[in-house]
């Protein structure tokens, strides 16, 4: 089955759009201040948007549905935990960040440690979305490249240089107001595959809860802690941290709710995140389960992994148009990523690595066009790696975790140092490339070991470097007001 001439055009018309988006932004980038954060004046529902369409890549769009579909749906526990985390990052990060009025979250690092310490999480930042930005290029090329015929390749090259095109052109408004309109699209087109199932599977929503009870796939209760398997712990304790690195370190979430100028209105973003993260999980692992019980009776290809079941199901099985549109979701989830990742990392490059330079504005766009086309390079590598998901645990759990477990150090210690976290990230990084290259333990606890071996090995080690005790207003006790 081909693509067909109406689902290029939806695609085309919504790439044009995006692009359009772009241009339009790209008139008002007058000062750093406006490229990087909008001016501090950007709404907080569409900042809201923007964070949960670029955390909600095509990796979660795509994989979610494909762990459900050939494992279970233990990550619906995510659900449960993204409310849960939302209490701890507005209280532990925000009103930091907002009082010190900060463009990047390492300039919290960088008054607390030093230049060599945010030199360091800057770094491992920088490596860490270059990975991640890897798998979210090749998830919908890979979709692409299944429902069109056209080669992957060409569909990666693609992919990642229209999102860096308009990134480059607008700044972080032309991202904000790109992912709310692609927010719109992932979120619609969700709902659409859903009921779309519901009346493709005799006895609707039932029938698909049923199988999915008689497979095994609804066992969640499994409370052992089998490091070898995605039980109810795994998918607990590694969100728990991942998604308080998500929303309270990263500078792709940082940078947004410091866009919106007040704690109040990074509350309410936050807040909206938290409900939509709790909806949109669920539904992604119906999804799933639909598609396992619409084709228990059906022939699919013998090579077809679960990464790939959903985008063969909206191809194979629904109309011209409708197909166009869902496929559109598909790279709506991808390019919001692409667009905050690469606008992030140039922030940081910029404020952490090279400020004070003259015409920010220029050099951000020269830095965003070659990150583009670095990560675009980088999806190639993806490619080869067994599993997005898999992939982006492995990018994840190597760099992200050890800057967390330095922020939280930060702030709930007034002891910890830097030459204490450097002793922790070089056992981390031994025993993440030992996990993940010589063991069979489950991906999910990539990031909990990683963040345990660097914060636990950093704070036992600050204890052998003599440093002064941080200023009580950089950490939570007896903060001042």
């Amino acid at each position: 089955m081909t693509f067909g001439i109406l689902n290029y055009t939806v695609l085309i018309l919504y790439l044009a759009g995006m692009i359009g988006v772009g241009l339009y932004f790209s008139r008002k980038q007058e000062s750093g201040e406006m490229f990087f954060l909008g001016g501090r004046k950007l709404p907080w529902l569409a900042v809201a948007m923007s964070m949960y369409a670029s955390l909600t890549s095509a990796v979660t769009y795509i994989g979610l549905p494909g762990m459900a579909y050939a494992e279970n749906v233990s990550l619906i526990i995510v659900c449960i935990m993204s409310p849960i985390v939302a209490p701890f990052i507005l209280l532990l990060f925000y009103p930091l960040y907002h009082r010190l009025r900060v463009t990047t979250s390492y300039e919290y690092i960088l008054k607390r440690f030093g230049p060599n310490a945010k030199y360091a999480v800057a770094g491992l930042f920088v490596l860490a979305r270059l990975g991640w930005l890897g798998t979210v290029v090749y998830a919908p090329a890979m979709a692409m490249s299944i429902v069109t015929g056209i080669p992957l390749w060409t569909c990666i090259c693609m992919m990642g240089l229209l999102a860096t095109a308009y990134t480059a052109l607008g700044g972080l408004a032309a991202v904000v107001w790109t992912d709310a309109i692609q927010f719109v699209i992932l979120i619609g087109g969700a709902f659409w595959v859903a009921i779309s199932l519901i009346h493709g599977v005799e006895g609707g929503a039932g029938e698909i809860m049923a199988v999915a009870k008689e497979t095994g796939r609804l066992q969640i209760a499994d409370w052992n802690l089998n490091l070898y398997a995605m039980t109810g712990p795994a998918v607990a304790i590694s969100f728990f941290f991942q998604l308080m690195q998500d929303y309270g370190t990263d500078q792709v979430t940082v940078q947004r709710l410091m866009a919106t100028g007040s704690m109040k209105k990074t509350i309410k973003s936050v807040s909206f995140n938290a409900v939509t993260d709790f909806v949109i999980i669920g539904l992604l692992m119906f999804i799933g389960l639909g598609l396992f019980a619409f084709f228990q009776s059906l022939e699919i290809p013998e090579n077809l992994s679960p990464d790939k079941i959903m985008p063969y199901y909206i191809i194979h099985y629904l109309p011209q148009g409708i197909s166009g549109l869902l496929i559109t979701a598909v790279f709506a989830a991808a390019m919001s990523s692409m667009d905050s990742g690469i606008n992030s990392i140039a922030t940081v490059v910029i404020h952490d690595f090279t400020k004070g330079v003259k015409n920010e504005v220029r050099l951000a766009r020269i830095i965003t066009v070659a990150l583009g086309i670095l990560a675009t390079g980088l999806a190639f590598y993806v490619s080869t790696i067994d599993g997005i998901l898999k992939a982006f645990f492995s990018f994840m759990g190597m760099f992200s975790a050890p800057v967390l477990a330095l922020f939280l150090m930060g702030v709930l210690t007034r002891k910890g140092n830097f030459k204490g976290w450097l002793i922790g990230l070089g056992a981390s990084i031994v025993v993440s490339i030992w996990i993940q290259n010589y063991t069979e333990i489950h991906e999910l606890y990539y990031f909990p070991f990683s963040f345990a071996m660097s914060f636990i090995i950093g704070l036992i080690a600050s204890r052998f470097f003599q440093s002064l005790e941080a200023p009580t207003d950089l950490t939570i006790w007896k903060r001042k007001s």
